[in-house]
């Protein structure tokens, strides 16, 4: 990931400043330093002395701390609709990719709890008021969703977690562009290679169930 690329670059260059006593000398190396790029962008390669600053930093910032608290809200209402599938989902290919969702984002949420916790923040109920949050569903959404069985049930999920999925990678653009914080930096890219994979996924099942 891009960020763990950077702090070995960052980590190397301390470790030499740690065997001189002094100031790490200006490199002299001419190897080219490649940082990954974000989603969606190429990477680039950086001269020696911008890779020593390009390191995310460990402070969190507003942005980090609020796409944390979000997304706990928004993956709990992906879990909320992915429980009805091994029951109600008329395809298994659904039911599947419901499994692997509920896999999926449980962990994260609580990774990302863990972290609010140990900044000094506020963790959200989980099912707390989301005005204006992307790509959630409407109560109504959730509730015709919760009545329907077999293709109806597949048809309606897929609309709902393509939208949902989609709402996950705008927010996640949006923290890539804004934070800072290592960590948050690495769990949305994450989010968003895992999520960009299951909305492809779920547009070749809807061409199949016809929705």
């Amino acid at each position: 990931m891009r960020a763990v690329s950077l702090i070995a670059v960052a980590a190397v260059a301390f470790a030499v400043a740690g065997c001189t006593g002094g100031p790490a000398p200006a490199p002299t190396s001419t190897a080219p330093v490649i940082a990954p790029g974000r989603p969606g962008e190429p990477a680039r390669t950086l001269a020696p002395s911008e890779a020593l600053t390009a390191v995310p930093s460990p402070t969190a910032g507003a942005a980090d701390v609020l796409f944390m608290q979000n997304m706990i809200v928004h993956h709990r209402q992906a879990l909320d609709m992915s429980t009805g599938a091994a029951t109600r989902a008329g395809s298994d290919q659904v039911k599947r990719l419901a499994a692997r969702i509920t896999a999926a984002q449980g962990p994260e949420i609580r990774a990302m709890t863990r972290w609010l916790l140990e900044q000094g923040r506020s963790v959200p109920d989980a099912r707390a008021a989301h005005p204006g949050m992307p790509g959630m569903a409407t109560p109504e959404q959730l509730a015709e969703l919760r009545a329907a069985s077999g293709g109806d049930f597949d048809r309606l999920y897929l609309r709902l977690m393509i939208a949902h999925h989609m709402g996950a990678l705008t927010m996640v653009s949006e923290v890539l562009a804004k934070g800072s914080h290592v960590f948050v930096q690495e769990m949305a890219e994450d989010i968003s290679v895992s999520q960009t994979a299951e909305v492809n996924r779920m547009r070749r099942l809807q061409a199949t169930e016809g929705g």
